[in-house]
C-alpha cells in the first residue's frame, strides 16, 4: 500500500463508520435480535442516552442502519440494518470467533 493511499484507505473509512466499542456493540444487538428500538438498546447496553443517540446517528449517516418512525406522538422509531449493515455479518462473525479464541472471560 502506498503511503498516500492511507488517506483514503478502505480500513480507515470502515473504522470511521463503525469502529468504536459502542457502535460495534450496537451492531451486535442487531445481529442477535433484529430491528431494535432506542430503549431496547439502552436497556441491554446500559449506555447513556446521549452516547447511544450519537452512535445511532453515526451509523445511520454511514448507511449501516436506517430509522423507521412508528409513532409520531410521541415520536418513536425502530432501527434496522441496511444492506450495507447486513453485509457486516462476516465481520461480526470474525470478531466473535476471535474474541472466543483469544480473549479471557470478563466475569
Amino acid at each position: 500500500m502506498k503511503k498516500d493511499s492511507r488517506k483514503n484507505c478502505p480500513v480507515l473509512r470502515a473504522t470511521n463508520a463503525m469502529g468504536d466499542q459502542w457502535s460495534i456493540l450496537i451492531l451486535r444487538e442487531f445481529f442477535l435480535e433484529g430491528p431494535r428500538r432506542f430503549q431496547d438498546l439502552q436497556d441491554v447496553l446500559k449506555v447513556s442516552p446521549n452516547t447511544l443517540s450519537g452512535r445511532l446517528q453515526k451509523l445511520e449517516k454511514a448507511g449501516i442502519i436506517e430509522r423507521h418512525q412508528y409513532s409520531s406522538n410521541p415520536p418513536r422509531a425502530e432501527y434496522h440494518l441496511t444492506e450495507a449493515g447486513r453485509a457486516l455479518s462476516p465481520v461480526m462473525g470474525a470478531l466473535h470467533t476471535w474474541g472466543s479464541a483469544y480473549t479471557p472471560d470478563l466475569e
